[in-house]
């Protein structure tokens, strides 16, 4: 096995993989060597000691991509240390709440067989102008509350920093 680790993401807007990117990068500063991918590309996990999954959660769920990673590669991810990062609300105010991890940890107990050594939600980014169908139409619904909200961005890179930080000894 090689000493590389695996940043896989899913995305949407780029939020997640401007995030998985950065987590690879400070992980490479520590002298670990990275690959970095969207779940979509990934064929084998074979030559990886390890795996850092990003995913955002929109109204509290994994983007489907991010149970189709975890699906699929269910039986080497339970054998390798495995760190876990959800971006989640989009206003740092909404980042406060105790729910917030709580959507976070929902996600992960549909996977019982997957004990991450590191698990992390970080707010996210939100930006009115990039919204594609069906997000678009969502936003255009005066009750929707999303409708008239302004561009946002909760990502804490510090947070981000110290938490990629933190990998190097969790994944060794």
């Amino acid at each position: 096995m090689s000493d590389a680790v695996l940043v896989v993401y899913v995305t949407r807007y780029g939020s997640t993989q401007e995030v998985a990117e950065r987590v690879a990068e400070v992980m490479r500063e520590n002298g670990l060597q990275v690959d970095v991918k969207p779940a979509r590309q990934v064929r084998t996990l074979e030559g990886y000691r390890a795996v850092v999954l990003g995913a955002p959660l929109y109204i509290g769920r994994w983007l489907k991509d991010a149970h189709r990673f975890l699906a699929r590669y269910q039986e080497s991810l339970a054998q390798l240390p495995v760190a876990v990062f959800a971006l989640g609300p989009t206003r740092a105010e909404e980042m406060e709440g105790p729910d917030v991890r709580a959507q976070l940890d929902q996600q992960l107990s549909k996977y019982p067989w997957l004990k991450p050594v590191a698990a992390e939600m970080f707010g996210g980014r939100y930006d009115p102008a990039t919204l594609r169908f069906p997000d678009s139409l969502l936003a255009a619904l005066p009750a929707s509350p999303l409708h008239g909200a302004p561009s946002s961005d909760a990502r804490d890179w510090e947070a981000i920093r110290a938490w990629a930080k933190a990998l190097y000894s969790k994944l060794s």
